[in-house]
């Protein structure tokens, strides 16, 4: 099954538009993008554009036994996983977002986190990790800090633009939180 492709005039309609979380209570891994594009959100489902490498990085890294297209993410719940965004409104890009919008989608993301108490809160994006949660100097990986029960995990950012991890090195380090959470 694979998504359909969105029109222009859906793109163009998709700005400001949101996507659904896929949560539950009690999840092993909450994974949280930075906020989504247009055409995730016009497609209404999380990690949509062909390019991005969340799905087929969860594969490889274990999470999943196969490759998900975006619209089988309700299939991530009985696996214990679950997907969010630091910032619900979809934009153009990440970069369109303003501090102040990141810092307020960081709060709502804390409630959610309590709320739901998965064990782990992966954000991928260091930059919206950082501005989030006011942690200037945060690599990727494990944090010290925790929400309640929640540990953190910060992951790099899927996103096919983000020309600082190749596949094999996105599968990597999301491979290290796959074995944390079994």
């Amino acid at each position: 099954m694979t998504s359909p492709r969105p029109t222009p005039a859906q793109l163009r309609t998709a700005k400001n538009k949101t996507v659904t979380d896929v949560i539950a209570p009690g999840l092993s891994v909450l994974f949280c993008g930075i906020n989504p594009g247009l055409y995730t959100a016009a497609i209404g489902h999380h990690f949509g554009r062909p390019g991005n490498r969340f799905w087929p990085t969860l594969h490889a890294a274990g999470f999943t036994p196969r490759l998900f297209d975006p619209s089988e993410e309700q299939e991530l719940l009985p696996l214990g996983y679950g997907v969010t965004n630091v910032v619900a409104r979809a934009t153009v890009g990440a970069d369109s977002l303003e501090k102040k919008e990141i810092v307020a989608g960081g709060e709502v993301l804390t409630a959610k986190v309590l709320e739901f108490s998965p064990r782990y809160l992966a954000i991928l994006g260091v930059g919206a990790y950082r501005t989030a949660f006011a942690k200037p100097t945060a690599a990727v990986g494990l944090q010290p800090d925790a929400i309640g029960n929640t540990r953190v995990w910060v992951l790099p950012n899927p996103s096919g633009l983000n020309a600082h991890y190749q596949r094999k090195d996105l599968v990597k380090v999301f491979r290290k939180l796959s074995d944390a959470a079994k």
